[in-house]
């Protein structure tokens, strides 16, 4: 089972800061990142959404492949394998490009845009769906960084739930993160 975690930041560079540190984390094998998600707020009040995984470029690629192979096959058939191969794979990348930016993974869309109208202007939110992570390992990171987190959403127990706040608010300045809805 997933684990769902939101954490806000007080400004607009933090967020990157905090998925670069649990995608060098990963590398580690402390956890195990499903989807991640940075959505920021500018000074205007204009929200921008970066989501971690592109799914029409892995679908396009994946269907230039597949597509291709199919195509070469027939075009074999026809005596003509490298047109067939050209017409499939571009046949490929577009179907495949098409459904991956129809498909949806991981966090959902709709819940990420309702929270992050919750976040103020200036700030950002760090959304991360992890599949495994090791607590006591990832918790002492996280106070050895400058993060300055707050705990928006979670899926967590209530003790782990805290243990991750009290991690991030070691050093927080204070700063509200978050209006209440």
């Amino acid at each position: 089972m997933s684990d769902l975690i939101v954490v806000g930041f007080s400004d607009t560079e933090k967020a990157d800061r905090a998925l670069t540190k649990m995608v060098s984390l990963s590398k580690e094998h402390l956890v195990e990142l499903e989807d991640a998600v940075i959505v920021v707020r500018n000074a205007e009040g204009k929200i921008h959404i970066k989501q971690s995984v592109n799914l029409t470029a892995i679908g396009a690629t994946s269907g230039l492949v597949t597509g291709g192979l199919w195509g070469a096959l027939v075009g074999l058939l026809f005596l003509n394998p490298l047109a067939g191969f050209a017409i499939g794979g571009a046949l490929g990348a577009g179907t495949g490009a098409l459904s991956g930016s129809l498909s949806d993974y991981g966090i959902d869309d709709d819940f990420i845009k309702s929270l992050s109208e919750t976040i103020p202007n200036d700030s950002s939110a760090l959304f991360v769906l992890l599949r495994k992570f090791q607590p006591e390992k990832v918790l002492k990171e996280l106070e050895d960084s400058d993060f300055k987190g707050k705990v928006l959403r979670t899926s967590l127990s209530p003790e782990q739930e805290q243990k991750l706040q009290d991690a991030l608010s070691k050093t927080t300045s204070g700063v509200p993160l978050a209006k209440t809805v």
